[in-house]
Parts: structure tokens; C-alpha cells; sequence
């Protein structure tokens, strides 16, 4: 990334993660867990995106919680991302190691991918572009 400062750059980040999702989807043998940590991945990218069109230091967490009240704190209304924060939140770590959670199914990786959209879609609504 050339400027963690842009908030844009942080949403082309998070697209890549949303693409990586639909290639996965879109693959004969699909890997459910990379699904669901991409999905959390873009909701993260997408929440230090808000942070950064405040003109905030991004956390270095993948925390969705965390972000979320930092998005509160720094005056972003996000609390239309907060049932989505809580579904995605587990996937950064739990979902790609064994023994951590139950590895998700075809169903839960389709709502996590669901979920990371609503979020990104609704960062981009609030950063434009």
C-alpha cells in the first residue's frame, strides 16, 4: 500500500480481499476457511478505511470490535456493520488453524462472504468512490 493515509487505497485493498472471495466461490474445490478469513479481511480493510478518512492512526488489530469502536470514537456511524463485525470477527485467526473453531461450510462461507460486502459496500458509501 502506498499510503495508509487514503482511505481509497484501503478499499482497493478490501476488493482484493471481496475478489479473492468470489475466485474461491467460483473455483470446482473451494476452500470455505480462506472464504471466511478474506471476508473478514475486507471488513477490517474496509473499517481502518473509515478510520483513515477521520484522519486516525490505524490500529494495527484485527480485532472487527476493536474497529468498531474506534469507528464510534473517531464519529462514524457504523453501527449497521455491528452484527456483520461479530459474525466476521472469529475468522481472522479461528478459521485458519486447526482445532481453533469447527471449519466452516459452504453456507457459512457464503454469509461471511455476504456479510464483508454489506460492510465494504457500506465503507464505500460513507469514503466514496
Amino acid at each position: 500500500m502506498s499510503n495508509p493515509d487514503d482511505p481509497r487505497e484501503w478499499l482497493a485493498k478490501a476488493g482484493s480481499d471481496l475478489l479473492c472471495i468470489d475466485n474461491n466461490l467460483g473455483a470446482e474445490r473451494v476452500p470455505f476457511d480462506a472464504v471466511c478469513f478474506h471476508a473478514q479481511q475486507a471488513a477490517e480493510k474496509a473499517m481502518k478505511g473509515l478510520l483513515a478518512l477521520r484522519g486516525k492512526v490505524i490500529p494495527r488489530t484485527h480485532d472487527l470490535l476493536a474497529l468498531l469502536d474506534a469507528c464510534s470514537q473517531a464519529g462514524v456511524s457504523v453501527e449497521s456493520m455491528r452484527s456483520d463485525a461479530y459474525f466476521l470477527n472469529p475468522f481472522s485467526v479461528a478459521a485458519r488453524y486447526p482445532g481453533l473453531a469447527p471449519d466452516p461450510d459452504e453456507t457459512i462461507a457464503r454469509q461471511a462472504s455476504d456479510a464483508a460486502k454489506r460492510v465494504v459496500d457500506a465503507a464505500t458509501a460513507m469514503i466514496g468512490g
